[in-house]
This record gives C-alpha cells, structure tokens and sequence, in this order.
C-alpha cells in the first residue's frame, strides 16, 4: 500500500492542475513584546521581521508546486503593490500568471503579527462581492480558452466575490461539453465557504472541515451517526461524487456515494498552526486524484499531508519527500 502511494506521489510532476478561487496575500509581522502600551491596555511589539507569503487559493498553487505538482491560478488582483508582488512570488514558483486578471478593487491582503509565536492581532484589506464585468469576462474566456490543459481543477472558496454564480455556471457547463464531446470527465474539487454550497452541484467532491458541515448540513455533528447523517445531506443535495470531512484532530471522514463513512486518523504528531491545512488538503486531493489515485487514496495522502502542515507556523507547505517520509514512518509504526 506505501509503496503505491509513494509511486503516486512520483507522478505529480506529470500533471497540471487549474486553481480558481479567492487570491490573497498573507503578510506575517514578526515581533517581540516586553512592555504594555501606555497609550492602552495592549502589547507593544518591536518588529523584528516581515514576511509575504502566498495566501487563499495562490497558497493552495504553491502547495501543488512544493508537492512537485505544476499548476495555474485564476483569479483577481489589483493593479497595485501587493497585487506586483503576488506576480514576484508566483514567478518564484515559476508558475504562469497568465490566468490572474488585474481588476479595479485591491488585492486582499490579511495582515497577522506575531511576537512569542503567538498572534497578536489580525487585520484585512479587501474589497468583497462581484468581480466588475470586465474581470468576470476575463476569467471566463480564460477558462474557455484554457480548461483542457488541465488535469483536475480546484475551486477555492474564500468568500470573497470571486467564486461566484456566472463563472461557476460557465465552469459546469465546459466540464459537461468535455464529458460530451472528449469523454473526459474532468475532476472537480472544492473547498467550500457554507453559503455558497449550491454553486457546486455535481462536484467529484467537496471538502468542508467540522463546521462548515454543520451549517451546510443544518445539523448537529456529536457523533458518528449524526456525521454520516451530515455527509450524505451534503452529498443529497449537490449531488456530488464524494465528501470528505476535515476534523481536526480527529482526522478525516471520507463519503463516496452510497457507501459507509469512512474515518481516515489523523497523522499530526504535534499542531502549531492549521493555517492554510485546507489549501494543503484540496491540492494533495486533486493531485493524487489526476495522477489516477481512488478517492480513497487521495484521501489518504492529503491526510498525511494535512498532519504535516499543522505542524508548521505560518501558511505553510508540503513537500514530496516530506510526504513520502511520512508514509514510510507511518509502515514502520504498523499503521
């Protein structure tokens, strides 16, 4: 079983994967506190260091490119200095930005500081809602223009405008013209935001975590009964492949149609940060299913994935050999 999951993960490097969703650059502001303001009752913080980092559906490209994945954004940026450096990091990556439209409204950028290795505060700029006309134009014809190029294709949700009615509508409708015309059944995978659950109907699967599922589901998860129960209203009601779960500490639960619930353990050793564990999730997933994984391998190996992850501070990433490393760990413990 390790061994073809390892020679899973070899084959990342075969296949491209598009991310359509919410850009957003993570800016982390290192510091040290020793005193109290005497302005307020808050900390002063002596910047020590800053970081800028990819964020929201560009972290989920990044995880695809660490995991030794190749893939392309679409989404919106402003025509400002955020909006230059996300391009300065992409290209870090060698990742195409052909697919990031400069739009009017600024690029979102969520601020944290940290001082101890704890947060301090965090605070947003950003501009929410539709996309204007001609950035929503952009995007679809890059979509009509570039959709068969890809492998899988994931739609990050992070409630910010851009995972919206029109281009998901036009999404769905490529997706069936390649089933129709090609026979190729192009795997759908979606990281959520509760409000917008009916934009993914027919999604090969979809990834909410403990909560997310509970409001999509309208129902209380306190057990293993009442979480089977949420899984298949999810799944009724979008009529999608697949749900699977993220739990926490308490793992993953994957439904795949009409079956059981399975329950995948968690592989996290120690959990500092669970900042951007979703994005490392929904890559791993899309990657493994492209490279002809079952939904229940991919399953697998993003959960490694994820148990990686949460072990880091800050929005990290995954590599391939972290990866197999943790598989290998995992046959030599009996798992």
């Amino acid at each position: 079983m390790v061994n073809k999951l390892k020679q899973a993960v070899g084959r990342f490097g075969e296949v491209r994967i598009l991310v359509i969703g919410d850009v957003i650059v993570d800016q982390f502001i290192w510091g040290t506190v020793s005193r109290i303001s005497p302005e307020a009752p808050v900390p002063v913080v002596n910047v020590t260091s800053e970081d800028l980092l990819l964020g929201g559906s560009a972290n989920v490209v990044k995880n695809i490119y660490s995991l030794g994945g190749r893939g392309s954004l679409c989404g919106v940026i402003g025509s400002d200095s955020m909006g230059l450096k996300l391009v300065d990091l992409m290209a870090d990556l060698s990742a195409p930005v052909d697919g990031l439209i400069r739009g009017m409204r600024p690029t979102t950028v969520k601020s944290r500081v940290v001082a101890q290795g704890q947060q301090v505060v965090r605070f947003d700029r950003e501009e929410t809602g539709m996309p204007s006309k001609e950035s929503l134009a952009a995007m679809i014809d890059y979509l009509e223009r570039h959709l068969g190029d890809f492998d899988a294709v994931i739609v990050s949700d992070y409630s910010k405008g851009i995972v919206n009615e029109p281009l998901m509508i036009r999404l769905h409708q490529l997706r069936h013209d390649m089933m129709s015309e090609q026979g190729r059944k192009l795997p759908l995978i979606v990281d959520p935001k509760p409000a917008n659950l009916h934009r993914f109907v027919g999604a090969t699967v979809i990834t909410p975590n403990h909560l997310e599922a509970t409001m999509m589901s309208g129902l209380r998860i306190n057990n293993d009964q009442e979480l089977l129960a949420a899984a298949r209203h999810i799944r009724d009601e979008i009529d999608c492949g697949a749900v699977l779960i993220t739990r926490g500490e308490s793992g993953m639960a994957l439904l795949q149609g009409d079956d059981d619930l399975v329950s995948i353990p968690t592989m996290a050793k120690e959990v500092y940060d669970v900042t951007g564990a979703g994005d490392t999730v929904v890559a791993t997933l899309a990657l493994g299913l492209a490279v002809g994984c079952s939904m229940a391998d991919a399953a697998v190996l993003a959960n490694h994935a994820a148990g990686i992850v949460v072990g880091k501070v800050g929005t990290a990433s995954v590599s391939a050999r972290e990866l197999c490393a943790a598989l290998d760990a995992e046959h030599q413990q009996g798992g």
